[in-house]
């Protein structure tokens, strides 16, 4: 890390009280402070669920669409026939068709950031997924993209639609807006994003179901966040 970075970041520290546990409103208040990239940071969450996702019943797995949108502009391609392929377009699908989608997946051309898909073309789907899948592209039921009714997916994923999946030690990371948004934009994003995740806890989930959480932004520190006020938003 260079020096200038450095000392950038240790200016930000002490914006933050590190052994302390902020609430939810005086968190974003904090992390919109932090700013310092010249660009457009984004406010990220990042969150320990008490959770084994080797247990199938405790794989945490799902979207949520943010009420004020994410702030990115986002490329949908829908893989269809004729008709929802038609469908998708009308409602905003930057891409739409069969065939000629999966033969640019096979050639390495991927042009969008949410690939949907109707439930009768999974089977070509499935032959892209070692492409589709490390790169988090997967259509899946549990998040919506793989459904018959393309136009409200496609409206989902161009209106601030955020995908979220624990990974293996149990975390789960998501951005809820950018650094310029209000505060009052970046609460309602918030507490929609914790009530998804909270709606998921797993009955056979012991103990307390939220851990550890934290605020930050793409360039600055993280802020520690009450886990009790996380798992009252509901």
């Amino acid at each position: 890390m260079s020096k200038k970075v450095s000392k950038r970041f240790q200016e930000l520290l002490k914006k933050i009280d590190r052994e302390k546990e902020y609430g939810v409103d005086e968190a974003i208040t904090t992390v919109k402070d932090l700013k310092s990239a010249k660009f457009d940071e984004t406010v990220e969450v990042a969150l320990k669920l008490n959770v084994d996702p080797r247990h199938a019943d405790q794989m945490i797995r799902g979207s949520v669409v943010l009420p004020a949108g994410t702030g990115k502009t986002v490329r949908v391609a829908v893989i269809a026939k004729e008709a929802k392929a038609d469908e998708a377009k009308a409602a905003g699908a930057d891409i739409a068709g069969g065939a000629e989608i999966i033969e640019d997946i096979q050639a390495g051309n991927i042009n969008f950031d949410v690939l949907i898909a109707t439930p009768d073309m999974m089977g070509m789907v499935g032959k892209v997924g070692r492409v589709l899948g490390p790169k988090g592209l997967m259509p899946n039921p549990k998040t919506g993209t793989v459904t018959m009714d393309v136009a409200q997916a496609v409206k989902n994923a161009k209106g601030g639609q955020v995908n979220f999946r624990v990974d293996k030690h149990g975390n789960i990371h998501a951005g809820i807006g950018k650094v310029s948004f209000s505060a009052e934009d970046l609460t309602k994003n918030f507490n929609a994003f914790l009530q998804a995740i909270n709606k998921q806890k797993p009955a056979s989930a012991k103990g307390r179901y939220i851990k550890h959480g934290a605020l930050s932004l793409t360039m600055s520190p993280s802020i520690d966040l009450d886990t009790q006020e996380l798992l009252e938003i509901k």
